[in-house]
């Protein structure tokens, strides 16, 4: 029986080494699956190509099939729990028969740790405090789960201190990070970009962490490349499709805005899915279901479902 294919879903970049990256990846990932017969495509929700719907479109060629979408996110913030949901929605509509099972995000993941202390190891500094710098999310349980990504990185390491800062939407940001590392002693301070792929957001943090350093000379500020493209996130994202397809998801909706009425988000309770529009994606020519563009991917949520 031929394996369902592995559809790989992106937010999308303005940069074209994050798009390199994204493809680098992409190919990475394909070797793996090869070994079962498993066919790879991927595609971005926004900003840039190839779109989501052309990767779809390739997998299904005329033979509409389920398929496994493992949203390449580091947590489950609005893109993976909302956009990317409800682009796979329209495109049912699109290809009527298509069907898609829906993979966690990657992380929190320990081979994400991993990979974020041979980052901080390369950045050649001995026993560096350590700011972990996330996207930021409007979603507290996204930023929670960066919170505790730097959290199980600081422990059993020998960092004198591990802090979590943000480059948009939550606080605290780069700079506040980096004060209270100051504050706190450090002296030599090792900002993790905790980003997959190059972008303008990780060019934003490692910018604010210079205009930092610029203006306290006395300490040692160094930034960490990206995850990037390289086996070990190749393998994770191979896990969840595996794991997706076993029906094992284990995703967390204890916290999840959507579900409960978290202090300040009690109107996302039960909100509906909407997709990204691309540029170039002519939604009006397809009829929209009522209601939530696509289920919660939380197998448990039904409030909003």
């Amino acid at each position: 029986m031929t394996a369902p294919p592995l559809l790989l879903a992106a937010h999308g970049t303005t940069d074209q080494a994050g798009v390199d990256a994204f493809a680098a990846l992409a190919g990475r990932v394909a070797k793996l699956a090869a070994a079962d017969g498993t066919r790879v495509a991927g595609g971005f929700i926004e900003l840039s190509a190839p779109a989501l719907r052309d990767a779809v479109s390739s997998l299904v060629n005329g033979h509409p099939a389920a398929m496994v979408a493992v949203p390449l996110m580091l947590s489950a913030a609005g893109h993976a729990k909302g956009d990317i949901p409800a682009a796979l929605a329209r495109e049912r509509i699109r290809h009527p028969g298509a069907s898609f099972t829906y993979a966690r995000p990657l992380g929190p993941h320990s081979a994400l740790i991993d990979l974020l202390a041979a980052r901080i190891a390369a950045a050649g500094t001995d026993q560096p405090a350590v700011l972990l710098v996330g996207r930021g999310s409007t979603d507290p349980d996204a930023n929670a789960d960066v919170v505790k990504t730097s959290r199980l990185l600081w422990e059993g390491r020998d960092y004198p201190l591990a802090e979590t800062a943000f480059v948009s939407l939550a606080r605290p940001d780069v700079a506040e990070g980096l004060e209270r590392c100051r504050l706190l002693g450090a002296r030599r301070i090792v900002v993790a970009r905790y980003f997959l792929f190059p972008g303008v957001l990780p060019d934003r943090v490692a910018e604010q962490a210079a205009a930092y350093a610029a203006v306290h000379p006395e300490l040692d500020i160094r930034c960490t490349e990206v995850l990037g493209d390289c086996d070990e996130i190749a393998a994770l994202v191979w896990e969840r499709y595996r794991e997706a397809l076993a029906g094992d998801i284990r995703m967390n909706c204890d916290v999840c805005v959507y579900r409960i009425a978290m202090p300040g988000f009690e109107h996302r309770v039960g909100e509906p899915q909407h997709p990204h529009d691309h540029p170039h994606d002519h939604v009006h020519d397809f009829p929209q279901p009522p209601g939530p563009r696509f289920p919660h991917p939380h197998p448990q949520a039904r409030a909003h479902g």
